[in-house]
């Protein structure tokens, strides 16, 4: 699509689908432009991740990374919106993709189905512009707030039981 003074204008598609957005006052299509534009960062597919992730692609946030190495659980599904009965054993950064992309299939889902650590935070962390962190534990908190500094990214940090 053509740009003019450097904006990408919205498809006919996405005005109909983000047209709440288009009247707000303050995000109109050039928020939602750079919502589309927009690369984030999601630390695990758990109870935090999972609504976190949902309403980042129903909102139109253009690309999406999960990271999450774990499987889905029986005990996971009261709470994980994510995944259902039909996901228990499978991968959930997975379930997340095809969920995020049933709901949104303009949504880029980009999958790190392994754990974040030392060896692989940088290499992961700097190609997006906001990181969001719904680890489970300490080490991986700090790990992930230590890397999103060193990388000159914005950290929004949350937790759940």
């Amino acid at each position: 699509m053509a740009q003019t003074n450097g904006f990408t204008p919205l498809t006919p598609a996405q005005v109909q689908r983000y047209s709440r957005h288009l009247i707000m006052n303050g995000v109109g299509s050039a928020g939602q432009r750079k919502l589309i534009d927009a690369k984030v960062l999601i630390i695990g597919a758990g109870g935090l991740g999972s609504p976190v992730a949902l309403y980042l692609a129903l909102a139109g946030i253009g690309t999406l990374g999960v990271v999450d190495f774990d499987t889905v659980d029986v005990s996971n599904l009261q709470r994980q919106i994510l995944h259902t009965d039909a996901d228990v054993g499978r991968p959930k950064v997975i379930s997340a993709k095809e969920t995020l992309n049933a709901h949104n299939p303009d949504v880029n889902v980009v999958l790190h189905e392994e754990p974040i650590n030392s060896e692989n935070a940088m290499d992961i962390i700097p190609d997006y512009d906001i990181i969001v962190n719904g680890a489970d534990n300490f080490a991986t908190r700090y790990l992930v707030n230590d890397a999103s500094f060193l990388a000159g990214k914005p950290l929004v940090d949350g937790a759940i039981l």
